[in-house]
């Protein structure tokens, strides 16, 4: 009799590995007991978000983030951040290898067809940053014949060939630093992106007066937090968590602290869940 005793208890702790296995391999990123959330952001705009030498995160993505990470019931220790590039964002969300994104992504019907938006939680508008020295962009169309830089992926890039400047030579790079560098050494006239990025750059110590933002409002860009394809519940429960930040002042918090010492005067937040369905 004593086996089968032996067998049995064998079973019992077998079974229990792989349940504790099974916890720890569930494709979420999460911790063994299913505490850890994977937070898609970027690492590279300052105000916005931005990894610090440190090894911290800081910026308004990153408030907006951790504060819907506490309302889904995760702790600042349990949020794994993970740098989403904007030609990665949809991968990312598609692959499962983060379980939501606030990257400055702006909600559009083509990126609508691959991933679900919680949100809209800010409006920004398209702009250029221009040396402060420069006045030969005035307007719009003096972007035609200038050097133009954006990021590969994002659609201020898009929108500038498309509407605004059609003769524009416009050089995509991976990141904004990238495009910063070559305005300051005068091998690109102008950056374009959301006011609100530009704005976070200016403001940088080592930057602040050389630039100056063009003040066009080319566009406007509707910033949502994006999940998987199909994801409801998920996109619901985000939705909520948005809209307690506004209500409990924690998003007006969250600007004036990141965006307030450039002197950027945000828009209101827009309405969320507009973009549901």
């Amino acid at each position: 009799m004593m086996p089968r005793k032996v067998s049995a208890a064998a079973a019992a702790v077998l079974a229990l590995s792989l349940a504790v296995t099974a916890c720890g391999s569930d494709g979420g990123g999460g911790s063994d007991d299913g505490k850890e959330i994977t937070v898609g952001i970027k690492f590279d705009q300052p105000g916005v978000g931005l990894k610090t030498p440190d090894g911290g995160y800081e910026g308004f993505d990153v408030d907006v983030a951790r504060y819907v990470a506490r309302q889904l019931g995760y702790a600042p220790s349990d949020i794994v951040f993970k740098e989403a590039k904007s030609a990665d964002r949809e991968t990312l969300l598609q692959r499962g290898d983060v379980d939501f994104i606030a990257a400055s992504y702006s909600i559009n019907d083509e990126r609508r067809k691959k991933v679900d938006f919680a949100g809209p939680y800010f409006l920004a508008h398209q702009d250029v940053l221009v040396r402060a020295g420069d006045e030969s962009i005035a307007k719009p169309s003096d972007l035609n014949d200038k050097k133009l830089c954006s990021v590969t992926g994002s659609t201020s890039a898009q929108n500038v060939k498309t509407k605004i400047a059609p003769q524009a030579q416009l050089q995509e790079y991976g990141g904004y630093s990238e495009c910063l560098t070559g305005l300051e050494n005068k091998t690109i006239d102008a950056l374009t992106t959301d006011d609100a990025i530009l704005a976070g750059y200016a403001a940088q110590d080592q930057f602040k007066g050389k630039f100056r933002l063009g003040g066009f409002k080319l566009s406007d860009e509707f910033y949502g937090i994006g999940v998987k394809k199909g994801d409801t519940d998920l996109r619901n429960k985000i939705n909520a968590a948005l809209q307690k930040m506004v209500e409990d002042g924690s998003w007006q918090k969250a600007v004036e602290a990141n965006f307030g010492p450039a002197g950027y005067r945000s828009e209101p937040p827009p309405r969320i869940g507009v973009f549901v369905g």
